[in-house]
């Protein structure tokens, strides 16, 4: 349902809020930063000692260690988004949470410490690039480490604008740091919990799908998912509408605004196949737009279809197609 003109007015005004507030809050002696940084925020700041710059591009991306070594913003190191254990695989599930202590691990060889301000680098080449960003940032979030931001447009952006300072060949180890992981519920829900949520039928929980069109309503689905369709009473919006594929960066906030209008408010759950595009839309309506009742299913299609008792819906209603065949005519 949209909005009335006075609600979208007063929306907009919060979420312009929102972001003035963000920008006010201080990491150790770092600057303040907000969810998302350019790259001539990240230059001003570059020799911050409190910065961990992680570089994370993977396969998803085309990416490397070796690529890496072939350029990268100063002091930055690299870890592999798909090979490092940001997501593990438990019971036959990919793309799942790992557990505290595996996290902890990964962080401190990565150098980060309770007092750090982390920047995650994606590749800036691809919505699917920025998704393993997003999920990264998500799950610093999750276990307890709120100094995190994501550079806007990644690698590419910063080698656009400062291709005179590179850096190449294989950067200094760094000094283990002393983060704590912390887990905490706040942001995250498992399939019991979006199994409730389905049984509850007057349940005010947005279910918002991150997938293609054709993955929501059946006509394809994941390798790894045992059915397709989507869970009943979900809505989609496809996590590339947050993205300017032309850019190579997330769409300015107004824009999202309109995107994101019916799961602008109130709870929502953010699924995709395996939580990683499900990522981009949690960022969005949590970081970007204010939206802090938003939880990630990190188990997503993938571990909803493992049990075939568990409904989908793959059949669209009269009303779809008719609000299909008015768009297209």
């Amino acid at each position: 349902m949209k909005y009335s003109l006075f609600r979208r007015i007063a929306n907009k005004i919060i979420i312009s809020l929102a972001a003035c507030l963000a920008g006010l809050f201080f990491y150790g002696s770092a600057v303040a930063a907000t969810p998302l940084v350019s790259a001539d925020w990240l230059s001003e700041n570059l020799n911050n000692p409190e910065l961990v710059i992680i570089d994370l591009r993977n396969s998803i991306d085309g990416g490397s260690y070796d690529t890496f070594l072939e350029g990268h913003i100063p002091g930055s190191i690299h870890s592999d988004y798909a090979k490092d254990g940001w997501r593990v695989a438990r019971d036959g599930t990919p793309g799942l949470l790992p557990t505290d202590s595996q996290f902890q691990s990964l962080a401190r060889k990565l150098g980060v410490s309770e007092t750090s301000h982390v920047v995650i680098i994606p590749a800036g080449v691809s919505s699917s690039d920025f998704g393993s960003s997003a999920r990264a940032y998500w799950t610093f979030k999750v276990f307890g480490h709120d100094n995190v931001s994501i550079l806007n447009g990644g690698w590419k952006i910063w080698s656009e604008t400062y291709p005179s300072n590179v850096e190449k060949g294989a950067p200094l180890a760094p000094i283990e740091g002393d983060f704590v992981a912390s887990f905490s519920p706040k942001g995250y829900i498992d399939t019991s919990g979006v199994e409730q949520i389905t049984l509850d039928k007057s349940s005010p929980v947005v279910l918002l799908d991150g997938r293609t069109e054709e993955q929501f309503w059946g006509e394809k689905k994941h390798a790894k998912a045992s059915a397709a369709g989507h869970i009943p009473g979900a809505i989609l919006i496809s996590q590339s509408n947050a993205y300017d594929a032309v850019s190579n960066q997330i769409k300015p906030t107004e824009i999202l605004a309109e995107i994101y209008d019916d799961a602008s408010e109130g709870p929502v759950v953010s699924y995709c196949n395996t939580g990683h595009w499900a990522a981009t839309n949690w960022f969005v309506l949590s970081e970007i737009l204010g939206n802090k009742d938003v939880l990630l299913y990190d188990g997503s299609m993938v571990e909803w279809t493992k049990d075939t008792n568990r409904p989908l819906v793959t059949d669209k209603s009269n009303l779809t197609k008719i609000k299909e065949f008015l768009k297209l005519g």
